[in-house]
């Protein structure tokens, strides 16, 4: 019993140390699916997404402070990492990973 609370309290403390991950996308978008998969396999274990085709103030938000209406579009901490093909290219170089370990 003890290692099965001390196995959950250092998943909860990873998960503290990991940045956060915004993720502005349409609900028809599979790139925004695949992009999320992504994600998920290299270690993301929360991701907000904001749904800019229910929200015009989400929409409107994004393209003021990204620059862009195109989706999806990523927000790692601080830093906008751009879309799917970024994202990508960030995989590939395992530059992803350390970035989600923040």
């Amino acid at each position: 019993m003890n290692n099965l609370l001390i196995s959950i309290a250092l998943v909860f403390l990873e998960e503290q140390d990991m940045a956060e991950i915004r993720m502005y996308m349409k609900a028809r978008c599979p790139y925004c699916n695949l992009a999320e998969q992504m994600l998920r396999d290299n270690g993301a274990v929360e991701i907000v997404k904001v749904h800019v085709d229910h929200d015009e103030e989400s929409e409107k938000h994004m393209k003021q402070k990204l620059g862009t209406s195109q989706v999806p579009q990523f927000v790692i901490g601080e830093r906008h990492v751009g879309g799917f093909d970024e994202l990508a290219a960030m995989k590939h170089s395992g530059e992803l990973k350390q970035l989600l370990a923040g």
